[in-house]
């Protein structure tokens, strides 16, 4: 009887590590990490590794300097000159003054918001642009401050804009002639309302003098012969309005009169000045004694 002998055929199916490297393989992640982690990590050892030797990396930082130098000095980015619009002769040589710079200058060397910014913290200037111009000019456009008053301190004379900001300090009151004279603790601050004052004075003419800011709580108007009109804390314009029309029809500030004081406004007095107050003691001592006769 013939022997039987199983069949000993190879069996098709992978093994358990082939099957899972296939389907590892098949993985859409794995592939792209194949494909550029790799290459990608390779290339950041290799860097590093080059990049790790100082004498590398001195020779690239000199190469990069020289590029941009050779750029830098190229005709097209030469800044030659300054121009300054909107300001003065005095004020243009102020900010050539705070901006010193040596033309000609790369525009690559020039950093037009710092300068604009260093100029913006000169009094006299309100607002500033900068910027570089073809043809290689650095263009600066100012708004300087109007002085409207000039305030008079112990340190001495200040020009200030409708803001209160300080414009300039000046030598003499004559310089500006045009301009009104206020004083007192924060009268810049309030100078709005001074303008208010002033231009409801003109009828006064010549003889206003100025403004005093009393304790920063209200105004008093002085006038030539040593006058003032001591006005109230609220309301000041209509107060001194009336003071104008009692000038215009009874001549109240023609007088002998040193003070109107209008601060109490349902009871405002009137303060004889001493010549006056002499001469009417006088009169009143001549008259009781011609009484008793």
């Amino acid at each position: 009887m013939p022997s039987l002998k199983r069949s000993t055929k190879a069996d098709p199916a992978p093994s358990r590590w082939a099957w899972r490297l296939q389907r590892l393989m098949l993985t859409p992640a794995f592939r792209l990490g194949l494909r550029a982690g790799v290459p990608f990590v390779l290339t950041l050892s290799l860097g590093t590794w080059y990049l790790s030797d100082p004498a590398t990396r001195t020779a690239i930082q000199d190469t990069v300097a020289e590029a941009r130098a050779s750029i830098a000095q190229r005709p097209e980015f030469m800044v030659n000159l300054m121009a300054i619009d909107g300001a003065d002769t005095a004020l243009a040589a102020s900010i050539r003054e705070a901006v010193p710079l040596d033309f000609p200058t790369s525009s690559f060397d020039l950093d037009p918001a710092s300068i604009r910014t260093r100029i913006l913290e000169m009094p006299p200037v309100r607002e500033a642009s900068v910027r570089i111009r073809p043809g290689g000019v650095l263009q600066i456009d100012i708004v300087p401050r109007i002085p409207v008053a000039i305030w008079r301190t112990a340190e001495g004379l200040m020009l200030v804009d409708r803001e209160g900001a300080h414009v300039a300090p000046i030598a003499q009151r004559g310089l500006q002639p045009d301009l009104p004279v206020i004083a007192g603790d924060g009268a810049p601050v309030h100078v709005h309302e001074a303008l208010q004052l002033v231009n409801a004075a003109a009828p006064l003419g010549d003889r206003l003098r100025g403004l005093v800011r009393m304790g920063d709580r209200r105004w008093d108007v002085v006038l030539d012969r040593n006058q003032r009109i001591m006005l109230p804390k609220d309301g000041a314009v209509r107060a001194l309005e009336r003071v104008i029309v009692l000038e215009s029809t009874r001549e109240v500030l023609s007088r002998d009169v040193a003070r109107v004081d209008l601060r109490l406004g349902d009871r405002p007095t009137v303060r004889m000045n001493a010549t006056a107050t002499e001469e009417w003691w006088r009169i009143k001592q001549l008259n009781s004694g011609k009484s008793l006769q």
